[in-house]
């Protein structure tokens, strides 16, 4: 590739000033794709590509990092050995953009790169990262955002998936505290999010189960009476489910 043609790449392209505001918009989303495409592609390997990321991640420019983490997002898609290679450095900047102090679309993006990432290493070996991510994911659940409690819901149940023998107390203390949550949002204005909860609800499901071995009631368990009743009035199926695996 010319230096014309980088400088090009770099550039955004000219849109004729008569077309109407949403259009423009569309087209430059459009075009960026593509620019995106391109430059990952052709102009430079998949190993500059990622440090280009890595810095980006950390730019003071929320509008950079947020596309820094969609590019991650691309790469773990795409060339997801180079993104295992790398993977505690990857974890490091996904989780910071997690908790991004300023940008909900940063936050957003690296709850879906998270995902796919998750969904590529199968959870494996993410260290303490595991709690960090969990923590947040459940915060999350009850935002205000649409699109954040959406992806939220997504990656905590995708995180039941993938508990390991040394978090699970862990994170069976974190859902038996996002009970309430669970049942609220089963009923959320969004039916995304509503869907994505009923999902999650079942992922987690065998974390709140009781422990036989306790011969008394912890402020959680004392819980399960008012989840059988919104369950059987508004998710008979969720209960029946619950009883079938002998979760209640």
């Amino acid at each position: 590739m010319d230096q014309t043609q980088k400088r090009i790449l770099g550039q955004p392209l000219p849109i004729p000033t008569t077309q109407p505001k949403k259009k423009r918009t569309s087209m430059v989303s459009f075009f960026s794709k593509i620019s995106w495409t391109v430059s990952l592609q052709n102009q430079e390997p998949p190993k500059n590509v990622f440090f280009i990321l890595a810095e980006r991640a950390q730019d003071p420019n929320a509008k950079k990092r947020h596309m820094a983490m969609r590019g991650l997002g691309a790469m773990a898609s795409e060339t997801p050995d180079k993104v295992k290679k790398y993977k505690k450095i990857v974890l490091d900047l996904l989780v910071h953009g997690l908790y991004d102090p300023v940008s909900a679309d940063v936050i957003h993006e690296s709850m879906k790169t998270l995902t796919i990432l998750l969904g590529k290493i199968q959870g494996k070996s993410l260290g303490s990262f595991f709690i960090d991510i969990t923590l947040q994911a459940r915060t999350l659940l009850d935002d205000e955002n649409d699109n954040l409690r959406y992806s939220a819901f997504v990656l905590f149940g995708q995180l039941a998936d993938f508990v390991g023998r040394k978090w699970k107390k862990f994170f069976t203390s974190q859902v038996k505290q996002t009970q309430d949550s669970l049942l609220t949002h089963l009923q959320d204005r969004n039916p995304q999010v509503a869907t994505a909860c009923k999902t999650t609800f079942r992922a987690c499901s065998p974390y709140l189960k009781e422990r036989k071995e306790y011969s008394f009631q912890s402020e959680a368990d004392q819980r399960n009476p008012k989840l059988c009743r919104q369950l059987s009035h508004y998710h008979p199926e969720l209960l029946q489910f619950l009883y079938a695996n002998r979760i209640l």
